[in-house]
């Protein structure tokens, strides 16, 4: 991967080639560089959700999912390529997703941050609430925006 450009930030099917790329760099940072088991980064989810990908240079750096629940749309699987981090990609695609939820009418956006993470989130509007919580081994924040 060469010099990482503004990405381009685009909705796709799972079982695009785009699709399959995400998953793949989903399962590079979350089973390989975070050790979550694999049965637990792929679930029934996946088939339904919203995918997104940053694509930069022609690689697949970035990749999110929204679920649209009744309750609100939970945005996660947030994982950016190791080269391709601390640039603003995983705060554009989070922009791009809150704007898809908005744009279907949903006004009740949910995630679950890794500790480390929260301040991003913050800047984009959550607001963390309840205990944190160890999910895959990680400390975790539930945060919302209503």
């Amino acid at each position: 991967m060469r010099g990482v450009s503004a990405p381009l930030i685009l909705a796709v099917p799972f079982d695009s080639d785009l699709g399959r790329l995400g998953f793949a760099l989903r399962t590079e940072v979350f089973v390989g560089e975070q050790h979550v088991p694999p049965e637990l980064e792929h679930d029934a989810y996946d088939a339904t959700a919203t995918h997104v990908v940053a694509i930069s240079d022609g690689d697949v750096v970035g990749v999110l999912r929204v679920v649209f629940l009744p309750q609100h749309a939970k945005i996660g699987r947030v994982a950016v390529a190791r080269p391709a981090r601390g640039q603003g990609i995983a705060s554009a695609m989070m922009r791009f997703a809150m704007h898809l939820a908005r744009e279907r009418g949903e006004t009740r956006l949910y995630l679950t941050s890794q500790l480390d993470k929260v301040g991003m989130y913050k800047r984009l509007g959550f607001t963390p609430f309840g205990e944190e919580f160890v999910e895959a081994g990680m400390p975790h924040m539930e945060m919302k925006t209503y």
